[in-house]
């Protein structure tokens, strides 16, 4: 597979997307499944969305409909399947309450009893380069019990809450602080969600954002200093990484100077990536 005019890749990338439900905006990683770069290893347990997904990917999924968290039994609350808010953990009322519309986002229509995986019980599930998750407050837990499908993982989106709606759930600070120890750091946002706090209402649009932080997208990719550990393949998903989905050119550039200095390869060959950045697509 010959990628950017620059380097051959042996393998596709492995993206692991858990909570896939297609609801909002489409996902980072698009671009790499539509140019056949990456496969994509869904999760969701949530069988209202089974079927989008498939109408959406066709065969370009592998699903699996486990409900990640540590494997034990959890009590499942049930949102509107439009809302995105079912979850592991019980919505906080009190803070549903602080905010517009939330506490009509977030009212539970039914609670049930489920059997969770850990995400290194998964077998059918390979090794992951790309991992995002989006999973209602359980995105710690399933990183924690992953640790071993996530040994080669380069880059990890992850929604972090700075005013958590559900009972329990990790905050931001709680996330970064696991993140920086497993040897990522915060690389960019891709969104920063605001809200308005109740009873005031801009442009009599409830969904127009005061000023109030809520929760946010964020992107940590592996050590960019210690990029002597990773190997030449590692590097190359990595330039792809950077360029189709996080659109950080300079980062891209940053992964083909070292791949110039193990002589993987030609001295310069970052200046043509350089001048020919918006003709690749």
């Amino acid at each position: 597979m010959k990628h950017l005019d620059l380097f051959e890749l042996d393998k596709k990338i492995e993206i692991m997307d858990v909570g896939a439900a297609a609801i909002n905006e489409a996902p980072i990683y698009s671009n790499l499944i539509d140019n056949k770069i990456g496969n994509l290893n869904a999760f969701e347990g949530d069988e209202r969305q089974i079927e989008k997904l498939k109408l959406k990917y066709k065969d370009n999924i592998k699903l699996f409909t486990e409900f990640l968290f540590d494997g034990s039994d959890q009590d499942l609350h049930l949102a509107a399947p439009e809302s995105g808010m079912t979850s592991l953990f019980k919505p906080n009322e009190k803070v549903l309450n602080f905010f517009n519309s939330f506490s009509h986002f977030g009212k539970i229509s039914e609670t049930k009893k489920i059997k969770t995986s850990k995400l290194n019980d998964i077998e059918k599930l390979p090794l992951i380069d790309f991992a995002k998750l989006d999973i209602q407050g359980s995105e710690l837990t399933v990183l924690k019990n992953g640790n071993f499908k996530l040994a080669k993982c380069l880059a990890i989106q992850v929604e972090v809450s700075y005013v958590c709606l559900y009972e329990n759930q990790p905050t931001f600070g709680e996330i970064d602080l696991w993140m920086r120890e497993s040897g990522y750091i915060p690389h960019r946002f891709t969104d920063i969600k605001r809200w308005s706090i109740t009873p005031t209402i801009f442009n009599n649009n409830p969904r127009v954002p005061g000023n109030q932080l809520l929760e946010s997208d964020i992107i940590y990719i592996k050590d960019p200093f210690k990029a002597e550990l990773l190997q030449d393949e590692q590097l190359k998903k990595l330039i792809l990484l950077s360029h189709y989905c996080f659109k950080s050119y300079d980062l891209s550039v940053f992964f083909i100077l070292e791949l110039e200095k193990r002589k993987i390869l030609e001295k310069d060959i970052f200046k043509n990536y350089i001048a020919n950045i918006k003709k690749f697509p």
